[in-house]
């Protein structure tokens, strides 16, 4: 058997409740910007890195920017209301520190890395990081595995001795795809679909209910 040594999480939705975020930001700059953002646009773009997403809003939302302008006023957005309140999971802190005790951690979020470190310095959890990855610096966003496989190679680990943890569909099969255990911590607001649940390899109900015994029990055959 392979014992684990690292854990790579998920930002949006696993560590910070920013889903609802994001898709308020972006109905409203759509809004502003002669768009129509729907209820069904925020889980079509889950997982897309920044261009992916900005290009979406142009081409099937309407907003007649460019996709530069479209991912600088989302951002901008977002940053704003990060500083005046950064919704940090209950049991997240717990989680990271407690877990940074004994395992290397890293981020791997489709988030553009300017708003992962935002985040996590927010938070006072950054120091607990050894590698921080974005989607937008690999070259195909969630649910291809790119983004997992880069967390794992600046960790220094081979994917089978590292754990993922994730809340939403397109998080989840790429964590599967790159070869990671995966633990799932479904988002209420924005289900996964079950066949992508069922690439889990457990499924908790919050980021908090993770500890070392859980990573320490997955068993990975080498």
């Amino acid at each position: 058997m392979v014992a684990i040594d690292s854990v790579i999480f998920d930002l949006d939705g696993v560590l910070i409740e920013t889903e609802q975020e994001w898709n308020d930001v972006r109905r409203e700059f759509a809004a502003r910007h002669g768009g129509h953002w729907d209820e069904d646009d925020q889980p079509a773009v889950m997982g897309a890195n920044s261009m992916q997403w900005a290009e979406y809003m142009r081409d099937q939302v309407g907003v007649r920017l460019t996709p530069k302008q479209i991912y600088d006023g989302v951002i901008e957005g977002l940053r704003d209301r990060y500083s005046q309140h950064l919704p940090l999971i209950p049991g997240a802190w717990e989680a990271v520190t407690g877990l940074a005790q004994d395992f290397k951690l890293a981020v791997a979020s489709s988030s553009p890395i300017e708003l992962i470190e935002h985040s996590l310095a927010l938070a006072g959890l950054r120091k607990y990081f050894q590698a921080v990855v974005s989607s937008d610096e690999v070259a195909t966003g969630k649910p291809a595995p790119d983004v997992y496989l880069e967390a794992c190679r600046r960790l220094g680990t081979d994917p089978l001795r590292a754990v993922a943890i994730e809340d939403s569909s397109n998080g989840l099969r790429a964590a599967a795809a790159a070869g990671l255990a995966v633990i799932a911590v479904p988002n209420p607001a924005y289900p996964p679909a079950p066949d992508a649940l069922d690439l889990a390899d457990i499924s908790l109900g919050s980021v908090g209910e993770v500890t070392g015994d859980i990573i320490r029990a997955i068993q990975r055959e080498a």
